[in-house]
This record gives C-alpha cells, structure tokens and sequence, in this order.
C-alpha cells in the first residue's frame, strides 16, 4: 500500500527528521535532502527547549529505540524557568517539581540530530540542496537541485527553515519580518574549574536576565543525561539579545567580528550586571560565539492544496523568545504524518491529507509566533 506513495522533504532539521521517522515507520518511501554536507550543524544555536507538546510529538513520530536513544542523549531533567534582573533579583520564577523521569526538557541541537538520524542512512541525503520544484502533468512534484539532478515524488515538504527556497516559491508573497533583536550565542564548557561560578537558579534550568529597555541574557545548563555524543562535554549556553539600537552595532559590523569580537560585544554591554552574571560571560568559550538576526513571519492567507507544502519555520519562523520553535515543528511533524498514514491506509487522496493538516498547522503556527512576539515584548519592555 504504501509503497505507492513517495514523500520529499527538504531539508534535514527537526521537523523534517521527525516526519521522516514517522512515514518510514509507517511504510511510507521517503527522501530527505539537506544543503548541509554534514550531520554537523551550522551556527544555529547550541541548546533547545522541549515541552510537553514537543515530548508528546516526539512520542507519536519517533519509533520507541529511537526516541530512547534521543532521551539518552538529552539534558538532565530542568526544573525551572525563571525571569531575573542583571542584578538577579527574581521577578518570576516557575517550577516544576514533579517532572517524570521519562519527559525530555532540553537538548543539545547537534546530539539531538544525530539522534533523530538514526535509521536513515538510506534516507537522509547530505549536500542536496532543493533551489525548486515543479508539477508534472499526472500531478507529482520534481525537485531540482543545486549540485545537478532531480527526483520526483507524490508529495514535498519544505522544512528547509526560515529562508526555504519552497516556500519562496509556494507563497512568493509570504512576508519574514526583522524583529530588530540581534542575538549572540555563546557557550560555557563546564569543567571542574566553571562549576563552581554557575549559580544555583541556572543550575536549575533557563534563567533570562533582563538588562533595562532592549536586552537581555538568556542562560541555561546543558549536561547529557547519559549517553553523550563524542567530543561533547556539559556546558552553559549563554546567549546576550538586544535591539540593534541598545547593540550599538552596525549589522555590517556585527556579522563580519571575529567570535572573540563578539564576546568583548557582550562584556562590554552587561559591564554594570550583577558580577556573577559577568563571571559566567568572562569565562564562556571565546572560539563559540555568533550572531543571528530575529525574524518572524506574518501571517499568510491559507494557499490552494496541492502537492506541495511547508513544515516548521518554513511555514511560520519565529523567534526564540518562546522557547517553542522546535516544538511547533515537532508538532506539525506529528499532525503532517498522522494524515499523511490515515490517508495511506484507507487509499485516501493525498491531497485531502495535506489539506486537513495545512488547516491545522497554520492557524497553529502563527498562534504560537504572536505568543512568542508577546514574550519578546515581556522580555524586552
């Protein structure tokens, strides 16, 4: 049955690697294509937050040896999120006590991906990097990529991320906006010496410290549970956003600085924060830091149904200041591949899949971008 049906995606990220498990549990002959060359990721980000949508997508995608495998590498469990001034005076703080052994609260982006592979050696094609698409007559798609070659398929997903080539081509008037916020990442390893400078709140979990009217620092743990990736070792992330005004930095100037550039960028905008908050930046790794621009997506009049659709950023970018990028992505890899093996099963057509889901996944999405944009107001007012 499922053999018949052949699913692309573009673009070898979360959302597009959780999919990808799914169908190929389900039977379903599945192709994924990514422009990086390598299971190494490029500079995104060091650690990402899990929730319970996210642990209960990862649930209904992952076949139970991978999802452990994934559980194995991810980070001991966290059991707070709070909200501090540079001064750390607590302004709110949650916790979360009663956390079971077996929720994921945060991982490491690169382990997490390895994980997520697991299995698809077959599947998964590095250095393929989907430039666009067209519909045959008999109404499958052909990708074109960059490199030379095609291939062809019933259905492609772009889950290429916040610049998808698909989506420029599927919804060439959907709209990426600039925040204004540059965020630069960073990480501290932690090490014998490190240790102790960590206080007990970002021990904890993530700890945002605001810094006045347009920055703040993002601070939290990552020590692998107990499978840890080769070459890994426990570390902080640090990350220091601002409004390009309070960054006092030319975006032309920011993006060509060494990461030891950077990191003097980040010393020298926190230099009257509490000293425990400066300990931590002064002693960050000064080979690990980089810039990213804050984009989110407006919203999009739904499009006609065909054999094209979108996954994850690529359908609704959004900044970070959620924490729930990934687990929207998780969750539209979930409600995508229910349809998708409902439809299958019963010799449904496709298209009637991808249309219930796309009704889901929209809406959804840019709910959950408007949330993340009211949190960056929080954060930033």
């Amino acid at each position: 049955m499922a053999n018949r049906t052949r699913v692309l995606i573009a673009g070898a990220g979360v959302g597009g690697l959780a999919l990808a498990q799914a169908l190929r549990a389900g039977g379903v002959d599945v192709a994924v294509y990514e422009r990086d060359r390598t299971p190494q990721i490029r500079n995104q980000g060091y650690r990402i937050h899990i929730d319970h949508d996210g642990n209960t997508a990862l649930r209904a995608c992952l076949p139970p040896e991978v999802l452990d495998v994934v559980r194995d590498s991810s980070g001991d469990a966290n059991d707070l999120v709070g909200m501090y001034t540079a001064q750390r005076e607590p302004v709110s703080v949650q916790e979360f006590p009663d956390i079971p052994a077996t929720e994921i609260t945060h991982v490491d982006r690169n382990a997490f991906r390895r994980c997520l592979l697991t299995g698809l050696a077959d599947t998964v094609h590095f250095g393929r990097t989907v430039t666009g698409y067209r519909t045959t007559v008999d109404g499958r798609v052909r990708v074109e990529f960059a490199e030379g070659g095609s291939d062809e398929g019933d259905l492609l997903v772009g889950a290429e991320g916040i610049g998808s080539p698909v989506r420029r081509q599927l919804v060439p008037h959907a709209v990426v906006r600039d925040t204004g916020l540059r965020c630069l990442y960073g990480r501290l390893v932690l090490t014998p010496e490190t240790v102790p400078l960590v206080p007990t709140e970002i021990s904890r979990g993530f700890c945002w410290y605001g810094g006045g009217t347009g920055c703040g620092a993002g601070i939290a743990p990552m020590r692998f549970r107990t499978r840890q990736p080769d070459g890994a070792a426990d570390y902080l992330m640090t990350t220091f956003v601002a409004t390009r005004e309070r960054l006092g930095v030319p975006d032309e100037t920011l993006f060509a600085l060494s990461s030891r550039e950077l990191l003097e960028v980040c010393l020298d905008a926190t230099a009257d924060w509490h000293p425990t908050l400066r300990a931590l930046f002064a002693a960050s790794d000064p080979e690990a830091y980089f810039p990213i621009t804050i984009r989110a997506a407006e919203r999009v009049d739904p499009w006609p149904t065909g054999p094209v659709t979108l996954l994850g950023d690529a359908g609704h970018a959004m900044p970070p200041t959620g924490g729930v990028g990934a687990n929207t992505a998780l969750r539209d890899a979930a409600t995508l591949s229910g349809e998708l093996l409902a439809a299958v099963r019963a010799g449904a057509p496709l298209p009637d899949a991808v249309a219930a889901y796309e009704k889901v996944m929209l809406p959804r999405g840019f709910d959950t971008v408007d949330g993340s944009l009211r949190m960056a107001d929080a954060m930033f007012a």
